[in-house]
């Protein structure tokens, strides 16, 4: 019998399908073993295939756990909220993010903490840029336009840094306490801190 007879999962997986099972046990071998403890090799034995074959893809197990990161997020789509109103908008939006979605940011911000991608001179922010592209602000810009569209805020006097605020206090929680936020610092985020601002703002 054949090695392609005794092993016909590997022979089928080919092209994308493959990048795409190896993307996913690259994900579920960072959950469970961390990304100091993840190599080329552990992820292989988990994908039942060859270390060859991650390498022809990945140079090294940064670049692979980046891909892992990027895929996983891109898989797993977040609905973008559309409540008909700004604060029930961003209430839904962080929830997600806070709660729900909070696993991914902990994964992530562990293995930033753990070294990803650090000798390639690359910090946190830009390994998050690469994670999320251009996708990185697309539901909350969408949420912004809505809502200026319905005269809530004005854009205009609006800075990038005011509006990114909500998402980054979220991203913040998340690094320092690594766990899910609470209902109530969600809500404090909103009607606290950035409402407040940006009406100020606004009718300046």
């Amino acid at each position: 019998m054949s090695a392609d007879a005794d092993n016909p999962i590997r022979r089928r997986r080919r092209g994308q399908q493959l990048e795409a099972e190896l993307l996913e046990t690259a994900w579920n071998e960072l959950v469970e073993a961390g990304f100091s403890s993840l190599t080329m090799e552990s992820v292989a034995v988990r994908a039942c295939t060859g270390i060859a074959v991650l390498y022809r893809r990945w140079p090294n197990k940064d670049e692979l756990v980046c891909d892992a990161l990027k895929h996983y997020r891109a898989s797993h789509p977040v609905e973008l909220p559309d409540t008909g109103s700004l604060r029930g908008d961003l209430l839904a939006l962080l929830r997600v993010m806070g709660r729900e979605r909070a696993d991914f940011f902990i994964v992530m911000t562990n293995a930033i903490c753990s070294g990803l991608l650090a000798r390639h001179g690359l910090n946190p922010t830009e390994v998050r840029d690469r994670v999320f592209g251009d996708q990185r602000q697309l539901h909350i810009g969408n949420i912004y336009r809505r809502a200026h569209d319905r005269g809530e805020i004005n854009l205009k006097r609006l800075s990038s840094a005011v509006l990114a605020l909500p998402t980054d206090l979220v991203r913040h929680d998340l690094l320092v306490e690594l766990k899910p936020l609470a209902e109530s610092r969600i809500k404090s985020i909103v009607d606290d801190i950035f409402l407040p601002l940006v009406n100020l703002k606004s009718v300046r």
